[in-house]
């Protein structure tokens, strides 16, 4: 962490004026697992507290609270709508447990693929998109070189700092995210944390 936050001090003087302000980096982090990968799917658009009540809830709704591929498809989807879940949110899920109990996704295995390569595995998944496997990305596999260039927050902090005149596209993004490389992710939590704390998981 200490090599990444010289990194990037010396390398874009906007970054390193909100850093200053921001104080140290305190990323949080999940274990990458199935567990992880529905709590995305159910925070998804969603403020935390909204979105902890419904997963708390799903928890509750399973056998010993333990949350598998097994366990959730024995819950009823009209259960899980019961439990505040959006029918699309609802399908995304049990698609995701279908989809690890017959080994389409392999969570054991991610960790030993490349950032493209989770992405892949993990998109083809109904419901899951680029968005929350850069998340998923970022704060379950720990991969410190991640962009999230559909991310709202990031989006709207680049915007402020670099005083544009709209809301940057990916490709905008990228051109000013390059002197940030190979230390993107702790970028990125930095432009969340010049939204006031706006955006970040």
């Amino acid at each position: 962490m200490k090599k990444a936050i010289q990194h990037l001090r010396q390398a874009d003087s906007t970054l390193a004026a909100i850093m200053q302000r921001s104080g140290p980096c305190k990323m949080t982090f999940s274990e990458p697992t199935f567990p992880t990968l529905v709590r995305s799917i159910v925070y998804q658009q969603l403020h935390g507290k909204a979105a902890l009540s419904i997963f708390t809830r799903l928890e509750g709704a399973l056998s010993a609270g333990s949350i598998t591929p097994e366990a959730i498809l024995k819950l009823r989807p009209q259960k899980m709508r019961s439990l505040g879940l959006s029918q699309g949110k609802t399908t995304y899920i049990r698609e995701l447990a279908r989809a690890t109990r017959d080994g389409q996704v392999q969570f054991e295995g991610l960790p030993a693929l490349s950032d493209d390569e989770v992405i892949q595995q993990l998109t083809q998944v109904k419901g899951i998109g680029v968005w929350t496997s850069h998340m998923f990305l970022m704060f379950a596999l720990r991969r410190p070189n991640i962009l999230p260039v559909g991310d709202l927050g990031v989006r709207m902090a680049m915007k402020k700092a670099y005083e544009l005149p709209e809301l940057p596209k990916p490709a905008e993004m990228e051109k000013i995210a390059a002197p940030w490389r190979p230390y993107c992710s702790i970028a990125s939590w930095y432009m969340w944390r010049s939204l006031e704390g706006g955006g970040e998981m």
